[in-house]
């Protein structure tokens, strides 16, 4: 058919004709191109959310046979990222001809593992639940999705009456059941017993919709959610949302403020069970939400939508913090909050023994996911990033829908029973054991001072490849956006963040951690590697040059380490400091007056830490590097000039020189700095603090003992 483009209010018009038709023919690649522009509307479905599917023709490749297959986005996939390799593709009369087996939905769970009799494509993803609710169906193309407009009907108290006032039956209800095999018949029965419908709603949790083209499917989503949405809007009275208004946002500013002083501390409460990575947003849906006089009503409901509340938890935590509170002295905060913590925890272990089943798994962790603090935002935590920042879409998902309910009727969650049964699905239980261990790092937080090149930056990248959130940062900022072009190459948005650090500055050293803070939630491991080499005979050394060896390498040292154990002691999670030093700090050399002498304070100053520190169980090390020239901005200038001298050989025969002056004659790489870093914090020498490591390729005179 043409295609005209289509204007839409309330949803993205994405489809291209030109993209659409190099895909002629292909329909497998048009579900594929379909899924990713619906997945690129959050207002459509959040990520991991929802469904797509086609029914196509093909030959069997057993009997030569035309036989009819569907290609389904398969478990655990998201369709804005969706590739082939994360399809299922299933032979259709085999998938219909299960209903010869089941045995209702006391077994329902027992047909999942039937799906894999009827695999067609033996490169398949695992089937997902949703698949007998697209097998059952008999259209080509078919699209289940969360819209917030959709499910703000489907979770509204009247939402039947409402959708058939809305479409005039031609879009079907089906009540809220769990998906799977039963409902799967189900959305079959209402679509026998209401011939020529478009659509189909499913109570408290989604839209069905269906074409016999890609492009047909896709348009008449867009149109049906497009309804949705408009008839909310002509319910929607602006100054009465939510109640209306209860409190005022702080400014901005002091908004992004008051988080990263909370956030730590709520990180170590919520990291009881175990550590977590916090997310944080102020947007305005949020604050017109937490702000409310409704907020204490609809708050305690949770979530409708099963995939919404799958990654929210059964209700958020509201805190009772004014919004301009003195969140200065973490010890009065802690105690503030404690109560409610234990609160929350007693209402979700009451919740599980309320509900649970006799095989029911044992009760996970009962902090909360989602907290709110009038007035400032929203923080969610969860075991890394992306989870959090997720968990954080999905709720705002939820206060879309629960505004829309609202304004045409009043807002109805799931009831806590049918809540569980989603939580603790044996099914659900399955999957999260499939899922890969956290790496070594998963759930830590390192800054990592100079970490835009060289040694800071190889040992933000190993962190980081084990798992960790990494804040790189350097004073140097056009060096700073070069390292963030390939950590977001390498790694994507939710591994790190970047902050200008001049060691030096205060200001700088505050706006370090508080981009850490409002990005990931705190931190648990500093390492102080920004440093600087200033190579000269005693009589040519300046003052000067003796301030700027000792403001970097000690006064920085010092006050970074100084605001990371702030944070860290508000987290109660213990933490590392790593010390990057030098050989020069045992080694007596030529020329090397300063530069020595600020070595050897680093590291007795590291001493020093360790023993203070160790009660909160925050470990102090060294490593001590030697010759590391590669991408080292050090040896770019006067100090490899000034080594070379003073070593009586030329700049360029420098690396080989080192290499064998060494026991192992080996050069040193800023990566086995990074490996000594991470031998430090990985996990084995969890209980060693006040060490030095040194990784100089064997260098007697620096042998510590």
């Amino acid at each position: 058919m043409s295609v005209t483009t289509s204007t839409f209010k309330h949803v993205s018009y994405l489809w291209n004709e030109a993209t659409a038709a190099s895909m002629a023919g292909d329909e497998v690649a048009l579900l594929i191109y379909r899924s990713n522009l619906l997945g690129a509307d959050l207002r459509l479905t959040n990520y991991g959310g929802g469904n797509t599917s086609c029914k196509v023709t093909a030959k069997d490749p057993l009997t030569g046979k035309e036989t009819e297959v569907m290609w389904i986005k398969g478990s655990g996939g998201d369709i804005g990222t969706l590739k082939k390799s994360g399809l299922a593709a299933l032979y259709v009369e085999r998938l219909r001809s299960l209903t010869n087996v089941y045995r209702g939905v006391e077994h329902e769970d027992e047909m999942v593992e039937l799906f894999n009799h009827c695999i067609f494509d033996l490169a398949s993803k695992a089937p997902s639940i949703d698949t007998p609710l697209h097998g059952f169906l008999p259209f080509k193309h078919i699209d289940h999705l969360h819209p917030d407009a959709a499910i703000a009907i489907a979770a509204a108290k009247d939402g039947k009456r409402i959708t058939q006032e809305i479409f005039n039956g031609t879009i079907g209800w089906v009540e809220w059941q769990r998906p799977g095999f039963d409902l799967g018949l189900k959305l079959k029965k209402c679509l026998d017993e209401n011939p020529g419908i478009r659509g189909i709603m499913l109570g408290s949790h989604g839209l069905f919709t269906w074409g016999d083209t890609a492009y047909e499917s896709y348009i008449n989503t867009l149109e049906v959610i497009e309804r949705c949405a408009e008839y909310i809007e002509s319910k929607t009275k602006k100054d009465a949302i939510f109640g209306g208004a209860k409190i005022v946002s702080l400014k901005k500013e002091d908004r992004l403020k008051q988080a990263a002083l909370l956030a730590p501390v709520l990180r170590g409460f919520c990291s009881s069970h175990t550590q977590m990575i916090g997310h944080f947003t102020d947007d305005d849906r949020v604050l017109q939400f937490i702000n409310s006089k409704d907020l204490d009503r609809l708050a305690p409901l949770g979530t409708s939508c099963p995939d919404h509340f799958l990654r929210t938890k059964i209700s958020p935590l509201v805190l009772s913090l004014t919004a301009d509170a003195d969140l200065t002295n973490a010890a009065t905060l802690k105690e503030q909050l404690a109560a409610p913590f234990e609160a929350y925890r007693k209402m979700y272990a009451d919740y599980y023994n309320a509900c649970k089943h006799p095989n029911s798994p044992a009760m996970r962790d009962p902090n909360p996911v989602v907290i709110l603090y009038p007035g400032v935002g929203m923080f969610t935590f969860a075991k890394d990033k992306q989870t959090a920042r997720v968990a954080a879409e999905f709720y705002t998902n939820a206060i879309n829908v629960m505004r829309g309910a609202e304004a045409i009727s009043s807002y109805t969650s799931l009831p806590r029973q049918e809540a569980f049964n989603i939580e603790y699905w044996l099914l659900e239980e399955a999957k999260l054991q499939r899922m890969p261990k956290p790496k070594a790092l998963s759930g830590r937080i390192a800054l990592v001072t100079g970490s835009a090149g060289g040694i800071g930056k190889a040992i933000a990248q190993k962190f980081a490849d084990e798992g960790a959130c990494v804040i790189i940062n350097d004073n140097d900022a056009q060096r700073l956006e070069g390292a963030k072009e390939d950590f977001q190459k390498k790694y994507g948005k939710d591994i790190f963040a970047t902050a200008v650090l001049d060691v030096t500055s205060e200001q700088d050293i505050e706006k370090a951690y508080t981009a850490s803070a409002l990005a990931f939630g705190g931190v648990d491991i500093v390492v102080n590697c920004a440093g600087l080499s200033i190579s000269k005979p005693i009589e040519e050394h300046t003052e000067k040059d003796w301030d700027l060896l000792y403001d970097v390498l000690v006064k920085g040292q010092f006050f970074v380490t100084q605001a990371g154990v702030n944070i860290m002691r508000k987290q109660a999670l213990g933490g590392d400091v790593l010390n990057i030093v030098s050989k020069n700090a045992l080694v007596s050399g030529p020329n090397n007056a300063g530069y020595g002498s600020a070595k050897a304070a680093q590291l007795h100053l590291s001493r020093l830490n360790a023993a203070e520190l160790g009660k909160d169980n925050i470990r102090v090390n060294v490593v001590n590097p030697d010759a590391v020239i590669s991408d080292s901005k050090i040896w770019e200038g006067a100090w490899a000039e000034g080594r070379a001298k003073a070593y009586g050989i030329k700049v360029e025969e420098l690396p080989a020189f080192y290499a064998k002056r060494t026991l192992l004659n080996e050069i040193i790489l800023p990566e086995d700095i990074a490996n000594a870093c991470f031998a430090f914090v990985g996990g084995l020498l969890s209980k060693s603090t006040g060490n030095v490591l040194n990784v100089d390729g064997g260098v007697a005179m620096a042998f510590v003992r």
